[in-house]
């Protein structure tokens, strides 16, 4: 069972990333999620990019931006932002 948010794209099986858009990776199963960049500017969002910087630096294992977070904590997240 799944639900689609407005501003996340469901991440397709390939690996390319829509222009304006950023792949991250959340949780402990490191789902795959395809956000606007404009996510990146919000406060409440900068709080998670901090949380990566701290446990990963600029090192980050998927090889695309990783967030240390469980996933329905970024879901909430996400979906305030999705309101703006």
């Amino acid at each position: 069972m799944g639900f689609r948010l407005p501003g996340i794209r469901k991440a397709s099986k390939s690996m390319e990333v829509p222009k304006g858009y950023v792949a991250v990776y959340v949780g402990e199963k490191m789902k795959r999620f395809v956000i606007p960049i404009s996510y990146l500017r919000q406060p409440s969002f900068h709080d998670l990019l901090n949380q990566a910087e701290e446990e990963f630096g600029f090192e980050h294992p998927m090889g695309g931006l990783t967030i240390p977070c469980r996933e329905d904590v970024f879901l909430d997240i996400t979906s305030h932002l999705n309101r703006l």
